[in-house]
């Protein structure tokens, strides 16, 4: 893979980390009480309004789409990071206790990236910002139906990896919006 993309992942991926961070120091964990559809319905959220203003074409909250695609980083690691933590029941954890799980997801993430990116040669470069909201979107409804199926898959790839496609995307809109340069 280009060292760029690697360059370009890693810093979209460090300022994801750092508001992770900030918010885990003001709000504590809260996220814990959430069920994994509960997480995967904040995300449909953040992913249907990005939708919704490209289809628009305007906006009347003035939060920028850029804000929705760290949200959605950001809460897919958290869905992982409580796949992590199934047996584990408190609620409040530390930051310093989150890092290595948010690294683990990220680092993992990565590869997944890495090894897509050598089969696709970078194709993510020439699609559309829109195109690649339109998967984010496919992948919420594959595993709002592998969440209604109780995890169960006949053929397919599990929740884990799609919410870690789901990270690769917005990662990638994120580099084409020119985030990384922030």
């Amino acid at each position: 893979m280009k060292t760029q993309t690697v360059s370009e992942y890693n810093q979209v991926i460090r300022q994801c980390k750092e508001l992770f961070k900030k918010k885990t120091l003001d709000y504590g964990t809260a996220w814990r009480i959430l069920r994994l559809p509960s997480i995967t319905d904040q995300i449909f959220i953040k992913a249907q309004r990005i939708r919704s203003i490209q289809e628009k074409g305007n906006q009347k909250v003035n939060d920028p789409i850029a804000d929705e695609f760290i949200g959605i980083i950001n809460y897919c690691l958290i869905a992982l990071i409580q796949i992590s933590l199934a047996d584990d029941d408190r609620m409040e954890l530390d930051f310093a206790e989150l890092e290595p799980l948010y690294d683990q997801w990220t680092a993992a993430t990565r590869g997944l990236l890495e090894n897509k990116n050598h089969d696709y040669g970078e194709a993510w470069r020439d699609m559309r910002v829109a195109s690649m909201t339109d998967i984010i979107l496919m992948k919420l409804y594959r595993v709002k139906q592998i969440e209604d199926n109780q995890g169960v898959t006949l053929v397919s790839e599990g929740i884990e990896a799609n919410y870690q496609d789901m990270i690769n995307y917005a990662v990638f809109c994120l580099i084409k919006l020119g985030y990384h340069h922030a």
